[in-house]
């Protein structure tokens, strides 16, 4: 097929390194195979019509032409017509993004092959750095024991792409796999070519979007693709790798390894907002969760079974083995019916039979099953002890640890399910049991103390007809029957958004108690996690945890759960409450706070953090953001969200899910047991950034909260229309229904302005805050701050991300969406968009945006001229569908194309 330029030569405008030439033979071959199937499913003369589109955007940015030029050729398509062109420019971004994660997975292997010194940020590294500073293994063996590494899974979707096209995507990294380092023959690099032409032809016949709104069901299945496809088959390859860094770094002398990785799960269990969950959910989640982990099991024990082939007559087998298989032959006739007689001499095969079948019962909830997970992990350890004792660690140890390591961490229950809900739903519930109009209104302590009499009894507790309770209390009932059907793994913390008193906390023991969720201590047993979210909740977080820790109730329930306080950091209100720098401040200055707090009281504070995808809401770099955290906060463990388009880009392929949980895993170690030396300049340090904080905190609020007209402006300046209708999560964009931005949740927030290309959610009043700084304190000691302090160094890096990325010239064209109110609104904003960039470049000496981050400024570049005509087709078709009085027709399902086009190629979106 006759291909046009942009089929052989999608990269000849951006100028890559040399270690990058593979990089670009793979888009350019994806852009190649993406150019056919457009000519052959659309036609020639669309993919030139694309190619014109292309270089008019790459004009626009690279010699200065109008935009006009581009909007023109833009404005009045018809519908379908437009619709293609956006799903064309699509494809190809995310040919590119998936050429870019695969050569990511090329750059580790070179460091591996090649290079004299470990990839920087990996375990290996990370150790090396520890033992060159004088840590001995002892002491990592000592915060190994302790190290707990969690990522959890949100159902908070700024895209959610369909399990069939995460499939065809996966069979195309494969195919890219094979060939990474060009080792194919000619005939073998053909087949793969016709491998990634039918998975790319497939899925651009198939729709981005179900027809419906995902129910909690759907959701529970985009994200167990994560858990069960990818991060089942990485977990213990991070065990392994993890092993042999400290075999690498300390010898003889590493520490064994225990288990350090777990993974939590919010889908099923985040009530917050969200009327679709509830006990019925949380059921169906943990059942779903169940069987996903046993069908797992069992597919990994027949093929073991077809490993461990080891003849009775050849080597011995532990005698304990012998008889287990006896007693569950007993058990399970059936099963033991079916082993076939010539296998009665292979002892492993015939055990491995009976353990699967026993997995089998357990997940039918027969008696002949399995009690705990640690029975069956029990099981796994009999079998490598027989296998190391009889020499057969080379012919199936290796198999069966694998398996051992995936049951330690997955149990039963798969991932940790977290509940949430809000604290006013609490009070509601207590208003009706304790028949209480006036109870949500009551003085925090008032409440507290009668809270105190039912958690202790002293007011005896009995449930009066409330069934505006009952909801509430149902979920409790649902976690005392799950536990010990499911372990007590199952369930994370019980999570209290919006708490503002340590009447909050106590609440939730109360309502407990009402329902009969207590253990046979008497104790509820949950670990209970304040979210603290807006930045007042924040600054007043310390004056909650110093009432809790003196409560003798409370500290009561705080020694049977080890005495261990979890606290959850709410990064996204806290920016859309008082903007990026005033939220990262307040963040920081409660981790300092709460971990002197918790030291003096005896107690381990865990750290939870609530980071979203895009930097307005805690996203950016996981290993720089444990780094900068304040001395000891970190302490061994780190538990953070991971939602929207970050699960799909960190952990949609193995490899690159392996890379990250390394990093993660490295920063934990480099900051709990090097953290940073005390800092003199510290102090200074922290005056200056306070100023800072409050300074931006107040520009953001005076235009967000403060200006009239504001919200009116935000809704015609940005999609936010089209965003509360998009069928990608199940969870309602408002909590009640107000129309300010304060009912407004954060990621819809959030998402609208990076739709329009603005990014004004992360650098609004910053750069007034900077620029204030600045005059107060002077360039260079601001500049030095930049420079040398972790915390402001990340915080300056990552809005002059969102900078680089943001485009004036597009999202003017979305402000005079607003009419009169453009005039009124764009010159201040533009301005403070200015005064950001200005102030950034400054403070680092630079010219231009991003100019020490050559990588992500040319992957910007890249997707640029792609994402640009996306853009201003929404703008377009956003003017036409308001003048239509916004139906919900084919003008709307173009619009949404247009939403999912952007937020693919520009990423960190919501």
């Amino acid at each position: 097929m006759t291909t046009t330029p942009l089929d052989t030569e999608p990269l000849r405008d951006i100028d890559l390194p040399p270690t990058d030439t593979l990089l670009r033979e793979d888009v350019k071959r994806l852009g190649a195979l993406v150019g056919e199937i457009l000519a052959e499913q659309v036609g020639p003369e669309f993919l030139r019509e694309v190619e014109t589109l292309r270089v008019a955007a790459i004009r626009r940015r690279e010699a200065g032409a109008p935009i006009d030029e581009l909007s023109r050729r833009l404005d009045g398509l018809p519908l379908d017509r437009a619709e293609l062109l956006v799903r064309a420019f699509a494809a190809y971004f995310q040919a590119v993004n998936l050429a870019e994660r695969v050569h990511r997975i090329r750059r580790r292997r070179d460091y591996q092959r090649l290079a004299e010194a470990p990839q920087p940020g990996g375990l290996e590294d990370s150790l090396r750095q520890l033992r060159e500073a004088g840590v001995d293994a002892a002491t990592v063996a000592a915060l190994v024991q302790r190290l707990r590494i969690e990522p959890v899974f949100t159902a908070h979707p700024t895209e959610a792409v369909r399990r069939a096209l995460l499939e065809k995507e996966s069979e195309v990294v494969r195919c890219l796999v094979e060939d990474i380092d060009r080792g194919l023959t000619p005939q073998e690099r053909r087949a793969d070519i016709e491998r990634m032409r039918l998975a790319l032809t497939a899925s651009w016949q198939t729709d981005e979007t179900p027809p419906e709104k995902p129910s909690v069901a759907d959701e529970f299945e985009h994200v167990a693709f994560y858990l069960s496809d990818v991060l089942y088959r990485v977990l213990p390859v991070f065990h392994e790798v993890f092993e042999d860094a400290l075999r690498a770094v300390y010898g003889d002398q590493a520490p064994a390894l225990p288990p350090v990785l777990g993974f939590g799960s919010w889908v099923g269990g985040d009530m917050d907002g969200n009327p679709n969950v509830g006990a019925a959910t949380i059921s169906a989640t943990l059942a779903g969760q169940r069987a996903l982990a046993l069908a797992n099991y069992r597919r990994d024990l027949a093929r073991l079974g077809e490993v461990l082939s080891q003849s009775s007559g050849r080597v011995p087998v532990a005698a304990e083995l012998l008889r287990r298989t006896d007693d569950y032959a007993r058990r399970l006739p059936k099963a033991a019916e079916k082993i076939k007689a010539r296998h009665a001499d292979m002892p492993y095969r015939r055990f491995t039979t009976m353990v699967s079948a026993r997995l089998a019962a357990t997940a039918q909830d027969k008696r002949e099953g399995y009690g705990d997970a640690a029975e069956f992990v029990a099981d796994l350890r009999l079998v490598e002890a027989s296998l190391a004792a009889n020499r057969g660690e080379h012919a199936g140890g290796f198999a069966v640890r694998r398996l051992r390591r995936r049951a330690e961490a997955f149990g039963f229950h798969l991932a940790t399910l977290d509940l949430r809900q809000e604290s006013s739903r609490h009070d509601a519930a207590l208003a009706a049991l304790l028949q209480d109009e006036a109870w949500p209104s009551r003085p925090w302590a008032e409440r507290a103390d009668r809270l105190r009499d039912l958690i202790s009894g002293a007011e005896p507790v009995a449930e009066p007809q409330a069934p505006d309770a009952a909801p509430v209390l149902e979920v409790f009932r649902t976690v005392a029957t799950s536990l010990p059907l499911y372990g007590a793994r199952a369930f994370g913390p019980y999570i209290i958004s919006m708490s503002r008193s340590a009447a909050d906390a106590l609440a939730v023991l109360a309502l407990a108690r009402f329902a009969g969720c207590i253990d046979g201590r008497g104790a509820v047993p949950l670990d209970v996690a304040p979210l603290f979210e807006t930045v007042d909740d924040l600054q007043a977080a310390a004056d909650t945890l110093r009432s809790l820790f003196a409560d003798p109730v409370y500290r009561e329930h705080l020694r049977e759960r080890g005495d261990r306080q979890v606290v959850m950091l709410g990064y996204s209100d806290s920016a859309k409450d008082g903007g990026l720098a005033a939220s990262r401040w307040a963040l920081q200055q409660t981790q300092v706070q709460l971990t002197a707090l918790a030291a003096e009281a005896g107690v381990r504070i865990a750290f939870f953090h609530g980071r979203g995808g895009s930097l307005s809401r805690g996203g950016g770099k996981t290993e720089r953001a444990v780094i900068a955290a304040p001395r000891g906060s970190v302490d061994g463990s780190l538990r953070l969200t991971e939602q929207g388009e970050v699960i799909h880009r960190k952990y949609g392929i193995r490899a690159i899910a392996l890379r990250n949980l390394e990093q993660m895993t490295g920063a934990v170690l480099r900051a709990s047991l090097r953290p940073r030396p005390p800092e003199p300049r510290e102090a200074a340090w922290r005056e200056m950034a306070a100023f800072i904080a409050a300074t931006a905190r107040g520009h953001y609020r005076g235009l967000v909260y403060d200006t009239p007209g504001f919200v009116d402006y935000f809704r015609a300046a940005t999609p936010i229309d089209v965003i509360e209708r998009l069928r990608i999560g199940s969870r309602p964009s408002k909590r009640g229904n107000a129309g300010g931005v304060s009912s407004l949740r954060a990621i819809p927030w959030v998402f609208a302005w990076s739709q329009n290309r603005c990014g004004l959610t992360a650098w609004l009043g910053v750069g007034t805050g900077l620029a204030a700084g600045v005059q107060k304190y002077g360039h260079a000691a601001v500049a030095e701050m930049a420079r040398d302090w972790p915390f402001f160094a990340t915080l300056v890096d990552d809005v002059e991300m969102v900078l680089a990325k943001s485009d004036l010239g597009i999202f003017e064209r979305y402000s005079q969406l607003a009419g009169p109110a453009h005039a009124a609104f764009f010159p201040g904003i533009a301005g403070e968009f200015v005064r950001t960039r200005d102030a950034i470049l400054a403070l680092k000496g630079t010219d231009a945006l991003l100019a020490n981050d050559f990588r992500l400024r040319q992957s910007i570049r890249l997707r640029n001229p792609y994402v640009d005509p996306i853009s201003l087709l929404q703008v377009d078709l956003l003017t036409r569908w308001r003048a239509a009085g916004r139906p919900e027709d084919a003008l709307f399902h173009a619009l949404v194309t247009t939403v999912n086009g952007i937020a693919a190629g520009i990423q960190n979106t919501g």
